[in-house]
């Protein structure tokens, strides 16, 4: 628990994260995520209650459990003036790296986030994606057990989220990974198990793909059109088939979604109408279910709950 005043910003929150699983962290702003994560690294003490790292209080053994952690904070923080080399080599020394361990480190790091051609540029001078990279490679430096990522992507064009999220993965193995984000195609690219806070408690613990299956477009089918369609008289045939709970129409994107009964499987009904038809159907797709969907269901209802 962490109060601010007469505020609780983190309320009886407690989990665990066993070595190999990549853990995101949801929630919408004010939820409660950074001061979680802070508590976790030992920058914030908590009001109520403890955190440990590989079986150390971060209280009562702050070195030994900080020895076994990498932390991202929020806006991964540095030292302006040096550059990511000077910077790199200070976080080495304060982790006791020193000679060919630090140099194998430091190869290591630097190749897996293309800092090379910025190692001598000050930090200041560098592309806010470049000064996250920097943040990432201090956390990763000495190879930590348990790594926590306070939104490690903020930043990064596509490309660069592809290449962190694939690091992250191949990091993951054998390693505890907490990651605080709030980009939820994230989760479902790299996490395995996500938890989801609201008002600063735990209001869902799952596997994403659990969580998308709570969708409503769960095994939905979405065909869009060309633009000359008749989309009500498609919603409408829709509408008449009776594995088929409900029908929407969105006509900007020329699209109809049709949403099954009671989990049905609706797919081949529907691919076999298309084709009796002949409706002039450009894309047609099962959806999995959407996480964003399924993120505003969740964190609405217990905000509504708490407010009440």
């Amino acid at each position: 628990m962490k109060t601010f005043g007469s505020r609780t910003a983190v309320d009886g929150i407690s989990f665990n994260v066993q070595p190999g699983e990549v853990l995101g962290f949801l929630g919408p702003n004010g939820a409660g995520k950074t001061t979680t994560m802070r508590m976790l690294a030992g920058f914030v003490a908590p009001t109520a209650g403890r955190a440990e790292i590989c079986g150390f209080s971060i209280d009562e053994h702050p070195v030994a459990a900080k020895q076994k952690l990498g932390y991202l904070p929020e806006g991964a923080p540095t030292y302006g003036e040096m550059t990511p080399g000077d910077f790199l080599r200070f976080i080495g020394e304060v982790r006791g790296l020193t000679g060919i361990d630090f140099r194998r480190r430091l190869t290591d790091v630097v190749e897996r986030l293309q800092l090379r051609d910025v190692l001598q540029q000050p930090i200041e001078t560098l592309s806010k994606g470049f000064r996250r990279r920097v943040g990432l490679a201090q956390a990763i430096l000495h190879d930590p057990p348990v790594l926590i990522l306070d939104e490690p992507t903020d930043g990064l064009d596509p490309n660069q989220k592809h290449e962190v999220r694939e690091l992250i993965q191949t990091m993951a193995p054998g390693k505890v990974i907490v990651i605080s984000t709030h980009i939820l195609e994230e989760v479902d690219a790299v996490c395995t198990r996500a938890i989801i806070i609201t008002n600063g408690r735990i209001v869902a613990d799952e596997k994403p793909a659990a969580l998308i299956r709570r969708s409503r477009y769960h095994n939905a089918v979405t065909l869009r059109l060309e633009l000359t369609a008749d989309l009500a008289a498609v919603a409408d045939d829709l509408r008449d088939l009776g594995e088929v709970r409900q029908v929407d129409v969105d006509e900007h994107a020329s699209t109809v979604t049709a949403f099954p009964r009671d989990g049905a499987h609706i797919l081949p009904v529907i691919s076999s109408l298309v084709a009796e038809r002949r409706w002039p159907v450009e894309q047609l797709h099962l959806e999995a279910g959407r996480l964003d969907e399924v993120f505003r269901s969740i964190t609405t209802a217990n905000s509504a709950a708490g407010t009440t």
